[in-house]
């Protein structure tokens, strides 16, 4: 695998691959303490056009954008009206983040959670996180089973680390107060992901099979076996990553037999017929662990299939979810997946064009910009947590533009944005797309309006508070 495949793999994806050595200038950069990079480093792109022009599409931004008041989840949620006609009666709102390590984001979107729980009716908020651990942390926020800590502690591992910040904590604790003062009307939470499966996963399955169709139960145990974890997350998936090839894809086949076996087992009526719904979905959540594994992450060809993989697992989980709940959903992701397109050759097909598809005008796209500021990253070359920072935009960024309007936080439909915007946007330009891992070599070159359908901008982000694996 090329250099630089290898150091860009989605952050569920990090543990297939080895992250080997960025460029040496921006290596060199990263070896003590903070990093600050220049955003000369990321690129930059021509604007075109005259200053006059520039200029009507700065004060058509300033006409048409809605002024954020604060990022801060307990502040006045007025500011956040104008949101409800962009919303409309969508099903599933996919509100993405610039950076997978600044706390504005985490806290934005904390605050527009809690708008559209008590304003619009939502009921569901999903995560770029494995399926079974949306179901321990659903158990949480609605029942009281467990303490998040011991949770975040045990789930947020591996390559879901970046999750543990205590701006996810404050809205999963969130959560389980509002439930505990809705008890009959809960908010629930749910994992979209495929990189993990977790040991309650499987028995799930092998009690419902021992339950409902004892006489598949051997069968199924001696498909499972050996795949059901015994140790921690990270480690497991360490180990994981290490098998050969040919061993991850018999896992595949293995699992897939046991979706095959409970897809085709006699339906039941009500409570079973339930309880069978529930059982084929998480027989499906191991499948979609193990096929997601089994690509050859030598083969680039392979990665770019692997990730359209995951972004059509990650949208058929949440249509899942919205279709036998009824909830309405906010799904937090990078903004790479709640996006129509990518942008990026390595992303063939995003989560959020598999969920338009599905859901046509039902789905939102609610992405971020930031002008400067910090994030929480991995290294792309020793894989340690470090704070980076970004300088301002280079003239001719997107955010560049997008920060000359007067509002220094606001939002923009950019959908009902005047002609002169709604061309701008059209346009591709030189845009930060930050994941897991920094420093990033890849030039990001994206039309915002063909990306998303609102846009949240915010002039200066800062490092979320990381609280480690222990």
């Amino acid at each position: 695998m090329k250099r630089r495949t290898a150091i860009l793999l989605p952050s569920a994806l990090l543990t297939l691959a080895t992250l080997t050595a960025a460029t040496p200038a921006l290596a060199d950069a990263t070896a003590h303490g903070p990093t600050r990079v220049a955003a000369d480093s990321v690129g930059s792109g021509g604007v075109g056009g005259t200053a006059s022009a520039a200029d009507r599409v700065v004060r058509g931004i300033e006409r048409s954008a809605h002024a954020l008041r604060s990022t801060d989840p307990d502040s006045s949620r007025r500011d956040l009206d104008a949101l409800d006609p962009m919303v409309g009666n969508a099903q599933v709102v996919g509100v993405g983040e610039a950076t997978h390590g600044s706390r504005e984001f985490f806290r934005m979107k904390h605050r527009v959670l809690r708008h559209l729980v008590q304003e619009k009716g939502f009921r569901a908020f999903a995560l770029e996180l494995p399926w079974s651990s949306g179901l321990r942390l659903d158990d949480y926020v609605v029942h009281g089973k467990g303490s998040l800590e011991d949770i975040a502690h045990e789930e947020f591992q591996g390559s879901y680390e970046i999750w543990n910040n205590q701006d996810y904590r404050d809205l999963i604790a969130w959560i389980r107060e509002y439930n505990l003062r809705h008890p009959h009307d809960p908010v629930h939470f749910v994992g979209t992901d495929m990189g993990y499966a977790g040991p309650e996963l499987y028995d799930r399955i092998t009690d419902y099979v021992a339950r409902a169709h004892p006489e598949l139960l051997d069968r199924v145990a001696a498909l499972y076996e050996g795949l059901r974890p015994t140790t921690d997350a990270a480690t497991y998936s360490a180990r994981y990553s290490a098998l050969s090839l040919a061993e991850r894809k018999d896992r595949a086949e293995r699992t897939g037999k046991v979706l095959d076996l409970l897809e085709k087992a006699r339906p039941g009526r009500g409570a079973d017929a339930r309880d069978r719904l529930w059982a084929v979905q998480n027989a499906r959540a191991v499948h979609q662990m193990a096929e997601g594994l089994s690509f050859d992450v030598e083969d680039e060809t392979q990665v770019a299939r692997m990730m359209k993989y995951r972004d059509r697992t990650m949208a058929a989980n949440t249509l899942w979810w919205n279709r036998h709940t009824g909830d309405r959903m906010l799904l937090s992701a990078h903004n790479t997946h709640v996006s129509y397109d990518s942008f990026d050759p390595r992303y063939p097909k995003t989560e959020g064009a598999f969920l338009r598809d599905a859901l046509g005008g039902k789905y939102v796209s609610i992405g971020f910009s930031f002008y400067k500021g910090d994030f929480k990253a991995f290294g792309t070359d020793d894989g340690v947590m470090r704070t980076r920072t970004i300088e301002g935009a280079r003239p001719g960024s997107n955010e560049y533009t997008l920060d000359a309007a007067r509002q220094r936080d606001y939002i923009l439909d950019m959908r009902t944005a005047p002609p002169a915007v709604r061309a701008w946007l059209d346009q591709r330009r030189t845009t930060y797309n930050v994941g897991a891992g920094w420093p990033d070599t890849y030039r990001y070159d994206m039309a915002l309006g063909e990306a998303h359908d609102v846009l949240i901008h915010l002039h200066e982000i800062h490092a979320t508070t990381y609280l480690g694996t222990s």
